[in-house]
């Protein structure tokens, strides 16, 4: 009698199993969401080293997926990568587009902390392009980055995009103190690619206020953590900033030195613009 229960259990696993209606493979929208953030990630990564063409290929195929599971979190996350990697290869309209999907898409999610993370996206594009004016910028970072609570990369964007305005307004102090809140954030939860370019933020807010070995601290500081995670790209640009604040400092020996540290790994990398660049600086001491 109890074998007979046991085949009956059995059978009746087996017909449930085999229903039409029941899930035949449950894991493949957690497979999809899992190559989204991954994808994603990468992409970020590729941004943060200069190699915006690769990033944008990867963005493209995690928002693919974002789209095929119909997660609007993560089509609003790829769709702000997304923005920012056209923006920076001179797709301006394209970016703001992308940015603008991503407001709509948190408002119909209804999750106000991508809302507002969307809106500072959009606001610091405002600020980079000229489209807005650095006090509204300001004053829009302040509001929208109360309901940013939980995640911390975002909240240190949120810090370091009203750095940025800070810095355009001339507030030099305050400018410093918001990329330090920043700063704070990504060392100790060890984003280290996102330290490095704190500092070289810092950097630049003590070069345009005089303080030129502060910037030069801060550069070096920059250097060092670009150097932990293998950021070329990361150490040439500060390499080539470090040129730029010893030749304000009129110290142009310095200047000579850094500028061809930096033409080094321009020339290493194959990036003809960027060693064009540098070469342009070089050419002032001939």
């Amino acid at each position: 009698m109890k074998k007979h229960k046991i085949i009956l259990v059995i059978i009746v696993t087996l017909i449930l199993t085999s229903c039409s209606s029941a899930p035949r493979n449950t894991g493949d929208i957690f497979h999809l969401r899992l190559q989204a953030e991954t994808l994603l990630e990468s992409a970020n990564k590729e941004a943060s080293r200069g190699n915006y063409n690769n990033s944008l290929i990867i963005v493209n195929e995690s928002k693919r997926y974002a789209l095929l599971c119909d997660d609007s979190s993560l089509i609003i996350r790829t769709s702000l990568t997304r923005g920012n990697v056209l923006y920076y290869l001179g797709r301006t309209d394209d970016a703001f587009d992308e940015w603008e999907q991503a407001i709509k898409e948190s408002i119909k999610h209804g999750d106000i902390e991508l809302l507002s993370v969307s809106r500072i996206y959009y606001a610091r594009g405002n600020l980079l392009s000229g489209r807005a004016s650095a006090q509204s910028v300001l004053e829009e970072v302040i509001e929208e980055s109360v309901n940013i609570t939980k995640d911390r990369l975002y909240i240190a964007f949120s810090w370091q995009v009203r750095g940025f305005a800070l810095r355009a307004l001339d507030q030099w102090e305050e400018a410093e103190s918001a990329i330090n809140q920043s700063l704070q954030l990504h060392e100790s939860n060890r984003y280290f690619d996102n330290t490095a370019y704190d500092w070289y933020t810092i950097a630049s807010i003590r070069s345009l206020s005089g303080k030129f070995d502060d910037a030069i601290y801060a550069l070096v500081m920059s250097i060092y953590y670009d150097r932990r995670v293998e950021n070329s790209w990361g150490l040439a640009a500060s390499y080539r900033a470090m040129g730029d604040v010893y030749h304000n400092a009129e110290m142009h020996d310095e200047a000579i030195e850094a500028y061809k540290r930096s033409r080094a790994i321009y020339d290493a990398m194959g990036n003809e613009y960027e060693i064009f660049e540098v070469d342009t600086r070089l050419r002032m001491y001939e």
